[in-house]
């Protein structure tokens, strides 16, 4: 069982987006410090929801600062910024870290995002396979030509290699980073399959969501033609969220208390690119939702529903939101609980 953190930088009402990133960095210094496995990092841009406008340039940052942990994207958006500079940011993390970046990447949403950087409304709902396949022709060719409808340059050398890094036991190189995709449909779970890459599963799905879908991922990951032994073996992640407390009822009133108003500030924030309708969730029902799902009370019950949710999906790794609480104390208390007390019970 491989336990990590989900790192959102909330901006929770009355709080700053400073306050919100430096209590992000601590959570990831406490989640190596706990021996959690990871730390995976969200990307938002113009809204309080989250305030790291680039997962990489974070998942920099936080490499210098570590040592041991991995450090993922959850997620880098494509349809808002060029695969290829994205690859080449991706390459000089795995090589410069030694091998301990995840590069996840995502569609995103219909936000405002598509307008202001440029990719506009094709690119979201059309492009992203696309922009997929040439970020991944760059972190596995040595050249490398755009011939898509989005992206068309010429041949260029792929500087620097991501499969440059060497196994310093073996001699040999591991290959680039490991790359994941966030998939909410069967036609995101369908196309991360095709490539043989696995998924990142969100919060708000339940594990017979989840499970139905790592079927599907495994049904065409083998018409695709990839090794039986390798679509067992694909490491999806599923994202959480974990309270932990010495009883359920405190556990669960701590994010019933500060989760609603910054879901409302923050969710609420979002604007689209072509003005379409959107539904809000009830804030203080989908917390409510999240605590009955994830691992929301004391170590014990935490430990069980991670068990559980291993055994009825086969996911194994686990993205888990700890700052629901809004508070910096309180978050490296529940990271440094969810490392020290729950992970001892998954061994």
């Amino acid at each position: 069982m491989r336990v990590g953190t989900f790192v959102l930088a909330a901006q929770f009402p009355g709080q700053g987006p400073g306050e919100a990133l430096h209590r992000a960095i601590r959570s990831a210094e406490v989640a190596e410090e706990s021996g959690l496995d990871s730390v995976w990092l969200a990307e938002h841009h113009f809204v309080p929801y989250g305030v790291c406008p680039s997962a990489v340039t974070l998942a920099a940052l936080l490499l210098g600062r570590t040592r041991r942990i991995r450090v993922g994207t959850a997620v880098s958006v494509l349809p808002t910024q060029h695969p290829v500079a994205l690859g080449e940011q991706a390459a000089l993390l795995h090589l410069t870290s030694g091998g301990r970046f995840t590069l996840g990447v995502g569609r995103g949403g219909p936000w405002i995002d598509l307008e202001v950087f440029g990719g506009g409304l094709e690119a979201y709902e059309n492009g992203f396979p696309e922009s997929l396949g040439l970020l991944l022709d760059w972190l596995r060719e040595a050249r490398v030509a755009g011939r898509g409808k989005r992206y068309g340059f010429r041949e260029v050398a792929v500087v620097p290699r991501a499969d440059e890094l060497l196994d310093e036991e073996s001699g040999e190189s591991p290959g680039g980073p490991e790359v994941i995709v966030a998939c909410t449909s069967p036609k995101s779970v369908k196309l991360a399959a095709e490539n043989g890459l696995p998924m990142l599963l969100g919060m708000h799905c339940g594990d017979e969501e989840k499970a139905e879908m790592v079927a599907l991922w495994r049904s065409c990951a083998l018409a695709a033609g990839h090794a039986p032994e390798s679509v067992r073996e694909a490491g999806h992640v599923s994202a959480g969220v974990a309270q932990i407390a010495d009883r359920a009822e405190e556990a669960r009133e701590t994010l019933v208390k500060a989760m609603p108003g910054w879901l409302r500030q923050g969710l609420d924030a979002h604007v689209t690119v072509d003005g379409r309708h959107r539904v809000m969730r009830d804030p203080v029902g989908y917390t409510e939702l999240l605590c009955g799902l994830h691992p929301v009370g004391p170590p014990r019950l935490a430990a069980d529903r991670l068990a559980a949710t291993a055994e009825r999906t086969g996911i194994t790794r686990f993205a888990l939101l700890v700052e629901g609480s809004g508070d910096l104390v309180a978050t490296e208390e529940n990271v440094a609980r969810l490392g020290t007390e729950v992970l001892p019970l998954l061994e």
